[in-house]
């Protein structure tokens, strides 16, 4: 049988790690735009920091959802309904909470 609870905590800490990355990335792409007159919306050599920026920020806000889910995920373990369907009250295959450990409805009510 697997364990879930060291399956998130490890997806937990792998998530913090990759945001505390993407932050750092974040911050020093702003620090280095700051005071700058390049005019990279026209730079035939690559991408803009206008783009950079929005890719950045997309994968903090999409780590921060993760985190939210981990953290409800361990929740759910804390008070015993973990690996039961929101929608139907059925329990959620191991196989499909292994795939994603977060899940919070079954295989048939996600296919809904």
């Amino acid at each position: 049988m697997v364990d879930f609870r060291t399956l998130l905590e490890d997806e937990r800490r792998e998530t913090l790690a990759r945001l505390e990355t993407l932050t750092g990335d974040f911050d020093a792409l702003i620090e280095a735009s700051e005071g700058s007159n390049a005019d990279d919306e026209h730079d035939p050599e690559g991408s803009t920091i206008a783009f950079e920026r929005s890719q950045l920020d997309a994968l903090l806000r999409q780590g921060r959802a993760s985190l939210t889910d981990i953290d409800a995920a361990l929740e759910r373990l804390e008070q015993g309904t973990y690996g039961i369907c929101e929608q139907c009250g059925r329990p959620i295959g191991e196989g499909r909470l292994e795939a994603r450990p977060t899940a919070t409805r079954c295989i048939e009510c996600a296919s809904r």
